[in-house]
């Protein structure tokens, strides 16, 4: 990976340092009930504040598409920033323009400001010149540590970065380094875990990873589309059919590149979808015409187990069945936390993420045990995808500037 600047090389006291982090956090009835992606932001923050630096946060929040919207604006993330920051927040009702102005004017060294919702301006998507100018009036440096949304050219995420001097942030920072270590320059053998409803959605990361890992471990509804793409019986089971074809080409794909794909071998079938549903374990070339693949079965944990043990990285995207019903959150649950005991051994780095991926590894209890776990759901799968991320992008130019 090309070489990016961090805040190790840069004097940020008394500068305005414009940082965009991922405050497009989750809220109900007003409140913020996540607070996971204020908290990465902090150390970034704290550094700067202790610095000297003059901190003027930027991020979207919701799909207001240029347009005011009260429901979205970023006050409402001010009461749970400035607990989590211990310290008061100067807030501007723009992002922009004299509103914007006049609270960044008003900053001392150490001070923190917000700026309101960068999509609350049609130019922000656009990544519109006039725009990105009006943002970079109110900056010395830029820093970027919001990997979640480095995936858009936008305004505030890429745009920005050709008009200041641009830096990554701590959190940027750490999960540039965390997916380098997985797939660009890893310890081998690596293994890749990806499940989740559907092929049709990861066609192009399945693709990607058989040239690079050496296990392949399906797992999902979409290891169902495999099975049948093999003449397997998936009774009532989540399936795309019409994609046997794109299956079979990816299985073929592995074969030429050494890339072991691992599917189930047996399945805990039911006949209803939900918990406690009356289950049952058979082999994957049992299953009944009016069963149900909600979970991948013990021969199949152990298997992946074994696997697992011999590697020395692990990269995951996707549960492995209905995880959020009992008792179909087995599978997942028994091989996250052998991923994890593997990982405290010193046996494994283990790099995940994805929303569903993180909701069942923190279900598990394990997620503090990972190596590192990704907070961003696009980024991170076009990462894996090997896409260009234009914001990531934008801080390796700077770099060479």
């Amino acid at each position: 990976m090309t070489a990016f600047q961090t805040l190790d090389d840069v004097d940020v006291k008394g500068k305005r340092v414009l940082l965009r982090v991922d405050l497009n956090v989750p809220m109900e009835d007003g409140r913020v009930t996540d607070a996971t992606r204020i908290e990465r932001a902090l150390p970034t923050i704290n550094e700067i504040v202790d610095k000297g630096g003059r901190v003027i946060l930027l991020s979207h929040f919701g799909r207001p598409k240029g347009q005011r919207v009260d429901a979205e604006s970023l006050r409402q993330v001010v009461p749970t920033l400035e607990h989590v920051l211990k310290r008061k927040i100067a807030f501007a009702d723009d992002c922009v323009g004299d509103a914007a102005a006049k609270i960044v004017d008003g900053l001392k060294d150490g001070d923190v400001a917000l700026l309101e919702n960068t999509r609350f301006h049609k130019g922000e998507e656009k990544n519109a010149a006039d725009f990105i100018d009006a943002l970079a009036r109110n900056g010395d440096i830029f820093v970027s540590d919001a990997f979640s949304a480095a995936h858009r050219a936008h305004a505030s995420t890429e745009g920005i970065a050709h008009r200041l001097p641009a830096y990554a942030g701590r959190a940027m920072q750490a999960e540039l380094e965390a997916l380098e270590s997985a797939l660009a320059n890893p310890q081998r053998p690596v293994m890749a875990i990806v499940g989740g409803a559907k092929v049709s959605t990861k066609l192009e990361l399945l693709g990607n990873l058989v040239a690079k890992v050496e296990y392949l471990v399906i797992g999902g509804g979409m290891a169902n589309t495999f099975l049948a793409a093999q003449g397997k019986p998936v009774g009532k089971s989540l399936c795309e059919h019409d994609l046997a074809g794109a299956a079979r080409d990816i299985l073929v794909k592995a074969e030429k590149a050494g890339c072991d794909v691992v599917l189930p071998i047996d399945a805990i079938v039911a006949q209803k979808f939900e918990a406690h549903a009356p289950s049952h374990i058979v082999s994957v070339d049992h299953v009944g015409e009016n069963d149900m693949i909600l979970d991948v079965g013990p021969k199949s944990i152990a298997h992946i187990e074994s696997l697992l043990a011999a590697c020395k990285t692990l990269v995951w995207n996707g549960p492995f069945g209905a995880f959020e019903l009992p008792p179909f959150d087995e599978g997942t649950n028994a091989v996250a936390q052998t991923a994890a005991r593997l990982t405290v051994e010193g046996k494994l780095l283990s790099i995940a993420g994805g929303g569903d991926t993180v909701a069942a590894l923190n279900q598990a209890h394990v997620a503090q045990e990972f190596s590192y776990v990704s907070t961003a759901g696009g980024a991170f799968l076009e990462w894996l995808e090997g896409k260009t991320l234009p914001g990531v992008a934008a801080l390796m130019q700077s770099s060479q500037r």
